[in-house]
């Protein structure tokens, strides 16, 4: 029965939220209400709600929603990052936080080789120049940059960039990457892929640049006016990671003055970018909304593995993807 559901925030069902399918999963489990709904009555449903489902950073954990949620036991954020949640805050008053690591890897890595490809062979351009009534012939503009035997610099070797470099190897790629640490020499085997110990090294020698890392303090602004200098004219910059790791106002100066060719980015800062930022209007820029990992499939395993994660804390149980101290370093 709903009564002995446990309760759960959500921030909203629809386009901006939740589709209807995904409500239905949490549904099975949660009596849930949306964000709206809570602010007008938090007195009624506060007391109630020991979850909270924090989907695309939203609702946002904010100080003063938190403390309207006494019986909250977990924050359960979808997908892998969480640099949206300030969790030693949220750890200090007894809440749980969890995400979603693994799942999103394959989807992303798909993101990513299609920005690559789409900013190299200037897809969008291609249909755009395809659908216009005047267009009468395929002009020279639309020249693109070979993809294969091309070198891609990976920096950030994870799951994900491991992903990559499986699939760049099917282009003939030559593959480089920068880590805090070294892959095994299996992994290396497996996808051709050679360490570069310096990042300066990388960003020489490389024809694509993606960016797959983290945001930590020490990867803000990781690449800026330094970086782009060091990267070839005929290079372009892909990052799937977070907009912060790139310095916005470096990228503009870059891509403007021909420091490098283009970029294309799934992520800004913020998202989406105020509409008369420079970033818009410039033409080799590639944008996509932050969808590295929207797929139907991708996004119901997230869901689940949400619902999963909750169910463990309000359960007592061993919670299968709780970010620690440990998980943060």
């Amino acid at each position: 029965m709903a009564e002995d559901k446990p309760w759960a925030l959500i921030s909203k069902i629809g386009d901006e939220g939740y589709h209807e399918d995904f409500v239905a999963i949490l549904n099975k489990h949660f009596q849930i209400v949306c964000h709206g709904e809570f602010l007008q009555n938090p007195l009624l449903y506060g007391p109630k709600i020991q979850v909270m489902f924090s989907f695309d950073c939203r609702p946002a954990a904010e100080p003063s929603l938190l403390k309207s949620l006494p019986s909250l036991k977990a924050i359960c954020s979808g997908g892998v990052g969480f640099d949206h949640l300030d969790v030693p805050f949220i750890n200090s008053m007894g809440v749980k936080v969890t995400n979603t690591p693994g799942v999103v890897s394959d989807t992303t890595a798909d993101m990513a080789m299609a920005l690559l490809l789409a900013s190299a062979r200037k897809i969008v351009e291609g249909h755009q120049i395809s659908l216009d009534p005047k267009t009468t012939y395929t002009p020279q503009s639309l020249m693109g940059v070979e993809v294969t035997g091309a070198t891609l610099g990976i920096i950030g070797m994870g799951k994900i960039g491991f992903k990559i470099a499986q699939r760049s190897k099917g282009f003939d790629m030559k593959i480089l990457y920068h880590n805090r640490n070294r892959r095994s020499t299996e992994d290396e085997q497996a996808t051709g892929a050679s360490y570069c110990d310096c990042l300066d090294d990388l960003l020489m020698r490389s024809d694509f640049v993606m960016v797959i890392v983290n945001l930590t303090p020490e990867t803000t602004g990781l690449i800026g006016h330094r970086e782009l200098s060091l990267m070839k004219p005929t290079a372009t910059l892909i990052n799937i990671s977070r907009g912060l790791v790139v310095d916005q106002d470096a990228l503009v100066k870059a891509l403007q003055s021909g420091t490098i060719r283009a970029a294309a980015l799934d992520v800004t800062y913020p998202e989406p970018l105020p509409r008369d930022h420079p970033l818009l209007g410039l033409p080799n820029v590639l944008l996509s909304p932050h969808a590295g990992a929207r797929t139907y499939n991708t996004i119901k395993k997230i869901i689940e593995m949400m619902v999963d994660n909750a169910l463990a804390v309000v359960n007592g149980k061993r919670v299968p993807n709780e970010i620690t101290p440990k998980v943060m370093t």
